[in-house]
């Protein structure tokens, strides 16, 4: 269960950074993180905290709510 979200997390995260334009780099200058973690976030390699997923959310200027909203 934990993969299926990662990975659905991942994607959802991916998606919308590139619909909105920001690149990696950007993403994570923004947030105080390198561009390794984000790509490990992207492909769901990742196990991210709470406070991580909401530095994202607030990273590409939407809710924790946007973001984590029907995943697995």
């Amino acid at each position: 269960m934990k993969e299926k979200f990662n990975e659905a997390l991942g994607k959802r995260i991916k998606k919308i950074r590139k619909d909105k334009d920001i690149s990696m780099n950007a993403l994570a200058k923004t947030i105080g993180k390198d561009y390794h973690s984000i790509l490990r976030l992207e492909q769901g390699k990742a196990n991210p905290s709470y406070y991580y997923i909401y530095e994202i959310a607030e990273g590409l200027g939407i809710t924790m709510d946007e973001l984590v909203k029907r995943l697995p």
